[in-house]
């Protein structure tokens, strides 16, 4: 596989805080990336800037070999823990006002033709996350995890190369996340995805990616704890997904990672 995203020498900073530095990865096209780590180590820092709503305060983050834009592109999707879809709008209506976004930036609108094509877009994007049967349901009809099928559904409306997840499933019931997790499964391997997803639970981290990266400090001072920013500590392939009760005696350097996250 090819390196899609590339990040050199990257650090974070708020004024005299340091929230991550050095942080120097290859993100290879295709791949499920799961980036875990103790909270305040810059996890939804670093999706920030891979999605383009933040500037590193220093290093070079390449997209293809080019430089990122620092704005949120069509070719990024994010997906956020709060469900991000329009309570005004039906489940149609919110797939559909992506595309119209897209192709009509100005007025958000579509007509004729072009508005029937992007419907049908939606409705078979619709289908493909399961809710092909709530098309005119309102976000407040419906449960918590079909209203995550729809925000999962808004980023992909707009077929995205990258896919951003930042802790996507956190406030789902275990029955509904387990089926979450088989969903964004098929559909990263459907619509060739390369996915980075940000999660607490190392179980997840372990079942989805094909590669974990644990965020941590390396260097401590008590004395000005925030004058030291995170960096990638481990950085795991996996050759294969490993079921979560297979991470109950992991090597020493897992064991680490579970400690400290």
């Amino acid at each position: 596989m090819s390196t899609l995203l590339s990040l050199r020498e990257v650090w974070i900073e708020y004024g005299d805080k340091i929230v991550l530095e050095r942080v120097s990865l290859d993100i290879e096209a295709g791949s499920f990336v799961s980036i875990i780590g103790p909270s305040g180590a810059g996890k939804s820092s670093l999706l920030r800037i891979l999605l383009g709503q933040e500037i590193p305060t220093r290093g070079t983050i390449l997209l293809d070999g080019v430089p990122l834009t620092p704005e949120c592109g069509p070719d990024r999707g994010v997906v956020f823990q709060r469900y991000s879809v329009f309570p005004h709008l039906s489940v149609l209506r919110n797939a559909v006002f992506g595309i119209e976004c897209a192709k009509a930036p100005l007025s958000a609108r579509l007509f004729g033709a072009a508005r029937r094509a992007a419907m049908d877009e939606a409705v078979e994007m619709l289908n493909a996350v399961g809710l092909g049967d709530s098309l005119h349901l309102y976000p407040a009809q419906m449960s918590g995890g079909m209203q995550q099928r729809l925000a999962i559904a808004q980023a992909l409306i707009k077929r995205p190369r990258i896919l951003l997840l930042d802790e996507p499933f956190g406030a789902l019931d275990p029955g509904i996340r387990a089926d979450m997790h088989g969903l964004i499964t098929r559909l990263w391997r459907d619509y060739a995805l390369t996915i980075v997803m940000v999660t607490h639970d190392i179980h997840e981290a372990f079942t989805l990616g094909t590669r974990v990266i644990a965020l941590d400090k390396r260097r401590h001072d008590p004395h000005a704890p925030h004058r030291f920013g995170a960096t990638a500590v481990y950085d795991i392939p996996l050759r294969n997904r490993v079921d979560p009760a297979a991470v109950e005696k992991p090597g020493m350097a897992i064991n680490e990672i579970l400690s400290s996250s």
